[in-house]
């Protein structure tokens, strides 16, 4: 339960905080954003605001933005649907309603034969579906339509749509959700440096904390000592320690250490352990000091993260130059290590949060279709050309986009089940 219940929240807030990016910037380059769902499948509950329906779905697993037009929008209707409308007191339609499970007060039940509700804003029908009762009502820029399971959104008139925003308003919210996953990376980052007290300064050969029953407490090293050098190796830095430590697994070694003005020789032989590579490298048992301050602890969120987009980076070089489904992982692999985190404390599980924050802004940037990079590159083309390409074709781009995504998906998760359960 509690393995099911932190993968829930990683993978929720990270998704939603990534959609709420394009809800934000969509909404202010007057583009009508019809729905906003945390999660998928079967609507539990919704609530319209501000022409957004928000809505809960069943399975607790990421969530969407459901933008008019965006090369995305269904059509709502069909000639020959039964539907109802409901009218306000100049005979204009406000509310649509083809759900049967929803029942409009006062609703005049129509079959419909034509309709516009992107330009003309307009819908013809038989009342009871009788064909001499043919009428034809204008319709609301602003009216909503049930669907066939509930949901009540917003028509999708032409000049709401995505593709009637400017384009650097399409692309901006294009990469605002990305933009939005770099930032919750950052502010995870801080947090994690935070409550670990601050940053390790390694840029000293100075002794921070020293473990309770190590090598270096029994030895007689203390917290603020310098290590000048060891068997005769000058130490300037961490790196320099290390190294020196490392290389010495159960040999005796010389430090020689400056203690509040003195010189003193102290001599340990370092304990050997296995690194995660399984060499066997030596170990003391101290630690750098820690900078506590507050700069330190914020720029230390922010080389955290910086040192991650570089780590993810490397693998995404690795991957296209020498593929290898086993170095991708999708949901399962993702519980796998959500489970493995939530053992390992808070403080992991906000890391493992903020890592994979930044993963998924870095992957949602690949020129792919159906990503928001593959999106951010029909806008520079169009840039280019100094007009878009055609809707169909946008369409079919998507489309092949996401196919190939969703096999990519499936591949994936099946080779995780098989690598952590089978």
């Amino acid at each position: 339960m509690k393995t099911i219940l932190t993968f829930i929240i990683v993978f929720g807030v990270i998704v939603i905080v990534h959609e709420f990016g394009h809800l934000f910037f969509a909404k202010r380059s007057g583009i009508l954003v019809r729905e906003f769902s945390i999660g998928m499948g079967p609507k539990i509950f919704s609530h319209r605001s501000n022409s957004t329906t928000y809505t809960l779905r069943i399975l607790p697993i990421g969530g969407y933005v459901r933008m008019a037009g965006a090369g995305e929008e269904e059509v709502d209707l069909t000639p020959g649907m039964p539907i109802s409308v409901s009218l306000n007191t100049d005979d204009v339609v406000t509310k649509i309603n083809t759900s049967k499970r929803v029942q409009l007060t006062n609703g005049i039940p129509l079959e419909v034969t034509s309709f516009d509700l992107e330009e003309k804003l307009f819908i013809k029908g038989n009342i009871n579906g009788i064909e001499s009762n043919e009428v034809r009502y204008s319709v609301d820029h602003d009216a909503t339509i049930i669907e066939t399971d509930g949901t009540e959104v917003q028509i999708a008139p032409r000049d709401v749509q995505f593709q009637s925003a400017k384009l650097w308003q399409r692309m901006l919210t294009n990469f605002a959700g990305p933009l939005n996953n770099f930032l919750l990376s950052i502010f995870l980052f801080i947090i994690v440096v935070f409550m670990r007290g601050g940053v390790q300064v390694t840029s000293t050969n100075q002794l921070g904390e020293i473990v309770e029953s190590s090598v270096a407490a029994k030895a007689g090293l203390e917290k603020n000592d310098r290590i000048e050098s060891i068997n005769g190796t000058k130490i300037s830095d961490w790196e320099d320690f290390s190294a020196v430590v490392s290389a010495n697994p159960d040999k005796e070694i010389e430090l020689v250490v400056l203690r509040d003005g003195k010189e003193l020789t102290i001599s340990c032989v370092p304990e050997a352990t296995k690194d995660t590579a399984g060499k066997t490298t030596g170990k003391l048992g101290v630690y750098p000091p820690i900078d506590s301050s507050i700069k330190a602890k914020i720029t230390g969120g922010f080389q955290m993260f910086a040192e991650n987009s570089t780590l993810i980076f490397k693998a995404l070089v690795s991957l296209i130059s020498n593929f290898n489904i086993n170095k991708l992982s999708g949901p399962v692999g993702i519980f796998q290590l959500s489970s493995e985190a939530a053992k390992s404390g808070t403080i992991t599980v906000i890391a493992f949060m903020a890592m994979l924050s930044v993963n998924l802004g870095i992957v949602n940037l690949l020129p792919i279709p159906a990503l928001d990079g593959g999106k951010l590159v029909l806008n520079i083309i169009e840039g280019i050309r100094g007009k878009p390409l055609s809707q169909e074709k946008e369409v079919m781009i998507t489309i092949v986009g996401f196919a190939l995504v969703m096999i990519l998906m499936i591949l994936v998760t099946w080779n995780d089940i098989q690598r952590f359960f089978l």
